[in-house]
């Protein structure tokens, strides 16, 4: 399995990228591609001490430019077209590897991914799928940013897409799928979340209706299904939310010989809290409704979380994740022609 990667995506690059590469490669038994500038590559691995010529599984993509984060996402296929995430895209089109992962513009990803790698049949739009710690096991937040304005329909659409993936890639049975809402009654919320809900209703999927905000961080459903503004707000907060947690509990902890002997005794516990709120575990977040595997990771990513969204991405593609939503698609079709020879 090849997995490509953009080698001057986010913050850390090419380094941090590069050991994120030779990590996979070592742990997951994966060939890599790094798409990017070759001599800053070569150089960045010599002085990291990862010889790259010497490194089996690893191998150099030439790429000419590298994309601003702060560039207009439609310049990846104008100004930018010969850049490092422009060049991996191709490769994932023409065939020449098996998924790609980068960390760099998110609006760029979304647009070259669509009109490059382009969407599966039927789908309307492609959606970011984060995934976030709850009390419980995680849940999927979709859309958490890719389209600031839905459909009902997109919703719909985004609730299939989420469910293969929850059941797929993480191994959740029967996916509880819900609609975020200001409250659970079914007349509750704009046209946009009235709406969806009943598309969901008549849907493939395990729908346990609306789910109010404050139940999520609480295991209130498995896949989270809201337009990208909403999305992005909750995931937004529930990172600052963390960050204050954490500081917070970092003062209680340290504020006496006492609380500094009671830290150390509940260490493992701490430690087990921290894992669960790293987002670098996760690696990632999967661009759903793309006719290929493609994993947008954070913009200051480690080497480990380069490691975990390459490992994401070959879980994808084993698990065939996107014949899994082409089959939900049809179903739904199904479905729906179903009920329309019946009102007739």
């Amino acid at each position: 399995m090849n997995i490509i990667l953009d080698a001057h995506g986010g913050d850390n690059a090419p380094l941090e990228v590069i050991k994120g590469a030779a990590m996979a490669v070592r742990e997951y038994g994966v060939q890599v591609t790094l798409c990017g500038r070759q001599d800053d590559i070569l150089s960045a691995a010599e002085e990291s001490g990862i010889p790259l010529t010497n490194l089996e599984g690893i191998k150099i993509a030439p790429a000419s430019q590298v994309l601003p984060m702060d560039v207009d996402p439609t310049e990846i296929l104008n100004s930018y077209s010969g850049s490092s995430m422009a060049v991996g895209l191709k490769l994932l089109a023409e065939g020449r590897g098996d998924a790609f992962v980068t960390a760099g513009n998110t609006g760029a990803v979304v647009v070259g991914s669509s009109l490059v790698v382009k969407r599966i049949k039927g789908i309307k739009r492609a959606a970011i799928a984060t995934v976030v710690p709850t009390t419980e096991s995680p849940y999927l937040l979709m859309d958490s940013g890719a389209n600031v304005e839905c459909r009902p329909e997109m919703l719909q659409q985004f609730g299939i897409m989420g469910s293969a993936y929850m059941s797929k890639v993480l191994n959740i049975e029967h996916p509880r799928v819900g609609v975020i809402n200001i409250g659970t009654e079914d007349n509750k919320g704009l046209e946009l979340q009235i709406e969806a809900g009943k598309l969901l209703r008549g849907s493939p999927v395990n729908f346990i209706g609306n789910v109010e905000a404050r139940e999520l961080p609480l295991g209130g459903c498995d896949v989270a299904v809201c337009d990208g503004f909403t999305g992005n707000v909750i995931l937004k907060l529930t990172e600052g939310m963390g960050k204050w947690i954490s500081v917070e509990l970092k003062k209680i902890l340290l504020k006496n010989l006492s609380t500094k002997l009671a830290a150390a005794l509940i260490k493992d516990g701490i430690d087990s809290f921290r894992k669960q709120m790293d987002y670098t575990e996760h690696g990632g977040a999967p661009l759903l409704g793309i006719a290929k595997p493609v994993i947008k990771a954070h913009g200051s990513s480690n080497g480990k979380a380069f490691k975990n969204a390459i490992r994401q991405a070959k879980r994808m593609v084993e698990n065939q994740m996107i014949d899994t939503i082409t089959e939900g698609l049809a179903a739904l079709k199904t479905q729906q022609e179903e009920q329309k020879n019946a009102d007739e």
